[in-house]
């Protein structure tokens, strides 16, 4: 459009053809304002939140391959190393003995990268009164896979001795075709029920069968599952579990579609289940989990398309809170809701990490998670973030391991603290 100069002589008067054009341009500018005036861009806005520092404070080391955590009272912390002890933190010293050596019970747990071993601990609602725990761990296999995960209860004696590891009553099994993907954490809910997770059977890809472990609902592989430990025998199946009366599934199962959810815990205040399922060769991801949803794998990985590598239908399928790629991490280690009272700075907010070492954080925004980073202080470089605990004032424990699996004792238990 071409530019209209002002008039030298303000009293000549204006043409007919000279107040149109006038007239045109100022309808233009009202209606088109980006015609006459050049564009601003507005700068891109960065929707993460930002970055979060907080303290760490060393509680112990000298642990091999440390895998979970549990608080049983007294201040006491139990942690259990993946060749099979569980051993004890007490007054804020490492107990040279073992609480509980469940070696003799499992298979061969090797020295540097491995998955398998005692994974998992949880302790019974009513702990307190009768001294009742749940482990996870890995035995050899009953028919020539490559091991049997085992759910198992114990109870502590009165003398709070150790504890003999043939007194454990087996509460479920589970065989494995391959050594990873093996889930392994237990969980009770809010509801008194026990939630334990398995891997999709490990290898590559879940070439388990047509569609993978993930997908088929008449095998446990591949899901978190949900069960009454409440009983003399073995378990019983809670009535409102989601597949309960389908032939065609595995009534334990509350959901599905799992690759390997090693991490996952519950939020004290909303009973929300959070997860950390670690994905395939790209995208890591954490699920709000739900009664009966289908979380994908191996149809997607994260958000995207797995197998098939296009044309799958998202439909009833339950997409993640939030995904990272393989260009941040390798494999995504579940944490906690804080609900805890010393670090302000996290209230709230889901505290979870990388394998690899970066740790983040969610924050709920609306409808959506968003993702911040948190810078941890006090601590070495170069740490395999192998789990987290929450003890019962909702402060937060994170465990830490030099190498890739067992074979050094230079394992810690981190607490997370202000900064």
């Amino acid at each position: 459009m071409k530019k209209v100069h002002p008039h030298k002589h303000r009293s000549k008067p204006v043409s007919w053809l000279s107040f149109v054009t006038l007239l045109a341009i100022g309808i233009a500018a009202f209606i088109f304002p980006s015609y006459i005036s050049p564009q601003i861009k507005t700068p891109k806005q960065n929707t993460d939140p930002a970055n979060i520092t907080v303290k760490v404070q060393q509680v112990t080391d000298n642990l091999e391959a440390p895998t979970a955590l549990a608080f049983p009272g007294n201040g006491d912390i139990w942690v259990t190393e993946q060749k099979g002890k569980i051993r004890v933190i007490k007054n804020g010293k490492l107990i040279d003995g073992p609480l509980l050596d469940l070696k003799s019970k499992m298979i061969k747990v090797n020295n540097g990268y491995e998955e398998r071993g005692l994974l998992g601990i949880a302790l019974h609602p009513k702990f307190k009164t009768n001294r009742k725990f749940y482990v996870f761990y890995s035995a050899p296999s009953a028919n020539k896979s490559n091991h049997m995960d085992v759910i198992a209860e114990y109870k502590v004696p009165a003398n709070a001795g150790p504890i003999d590891p043939n007194s454990g009553r087996i509460i479920l099994t589970q065989e494995k075709p391959d050594g990873n993907h093996d889930g392994g954490c237990l969980q009770f809910g809010a509801d008194g029920y026990l939630y334990f997770s398995f891997g999709d059977g490990g290898g590559q890809g879940d070439k388990h069968g047509e569609i993978g472990n993930g997908q088929k609902l008449d095998i446990l592989l591949g899901k978190i599952s949900r069960i009454d430990i409440n009983t003399p025998n073995g378990y019983l199946v809670p009535r409102d579990n989601p597949f309960v009366g389908r032939k065609d599934a595995r009534p334990e199962i509350w959901a599905y579609g799992f690759r390997n959810p090693y991490r996952f815990s519950f939020d004290k205040i909303t009973r929300q289940l959070f997860a950390g399922d670690v994905g395939q060769d790209l995208w890591e991801e954490v699920d709000i989990v739900k009664k009966g949803a289908n979380y994908g794998w191996r149809l997607f990985e994260g958000t995207h398309p797995y197998n098939p590598a296009s044309g799958s239908d998202t439909k009833g399928i339950t997409m993640p809170i939030t995904e990272y790629s393989h260009k941040e991490g390798v494999s995504v280690i579940g944490g906690y809701i804080y609900n805890g009272n010393q670090v302000p700075v996290l209230k709230s907010k889901y505290f979870f990490a990388d394998w690899a070492g970066p740790v983040f954080y969610l924050q709920k925004a609306g409808a959506k998670w968003l993702r911040g980073k948190v810078v941890l202080q006090n601590i070495p470089p170069s740490l395999k973030i192998t789990g987290f605990g929450e003890d019962p004032s909702g402060e937060l424990y994170m465990l830490t391991n030099p190498d890739t699996g067992p074979g050094n004792t230079k394992g810690c238990v981190y607490k997370i603290v202000k900064n």
